[in-house]
């Protein structure tokens, strides 16, 4: 059973521990994480969730999940990316991004998501092959270009999770992309 640490409306651990589904069912504030993830040639991985996942079934996202209790952010990143495609990438080689604060209203289920949101960002020389994907959890690695995430997000692609992000928090993240992908070609 998956346990979470409860945070407070600030992001604070409370001491209180519940498990995912009680997390998800009471809409209590908890610690999620993701990683963009480039290759040297300015490429992110993206990865297609498995067709039994709850939550964006068969949609391509960034690597990621959820903080265990007792874990750091920074902890959880590195933990998901060595169980859902197989590498441990070094703690020096994330590098934290972006924290929001995301509150959302399901509008068929009436339920609401609460988290904070770590991103972090890491450079690697990982080839497709290099990746072992945990089935559980993804069926499909790909990289693709910044142009392409664009040309998704413009076209409304459903396939895509962040298709679904405002275009402020879009617009935002793409432009660190595009920094963190020019210093690389510096």
């Amino acid at each position: 059973m998956e346990l979470i640490d409860v945070l407070d409306e600030n992001g604070k651990v409370t001491g209180r521990v519940e498990d995912r589904k009680t997390i998800h069912e009471q809409g209590l504030w908890h610690t999620h994480v993701g990683v963009w993830i480039m290759n040297k040639n300015g490429e992110l991985l993206f990865q297609k969730r498995a067709a039994t996942k709850q939550s964006n079934p068969n949609m391509w996202s960034r690597t990621g999940g959820h903080a265990d209790s007792g874990e750091t952010p920074l902890q959880a990143i590195q933990r998901e990316t060595a169980e859902e495609i197989g590498v441990e990438i070094p703690l020096e080689k994330f590098e934290l991004i972006n924290v929001s604060k995301f509150e959302k209203t399901n509008d068929e289920t009436q339920k609401t998501a609460r988290d904070f949101t770590y991103s972090y960002f890491s450079i690697v020389d990982y080839k497709l092959d290099d990746y072992t994907m945990q089935e559980e959890e993804v069926s499909e690695l790909k990289y693709i270009s910044i142009e392409d995430m664009k040309k998704a997000k413009e076209n409304d692609d459903r396939n895509y999770t962040f298709a679904k992000w405002d275009k402020s928090n879009f617009d935002y993240i793409v432009g660190i992309l595009e920094k963190k992908r020019e210093e690389l070609a510096n």
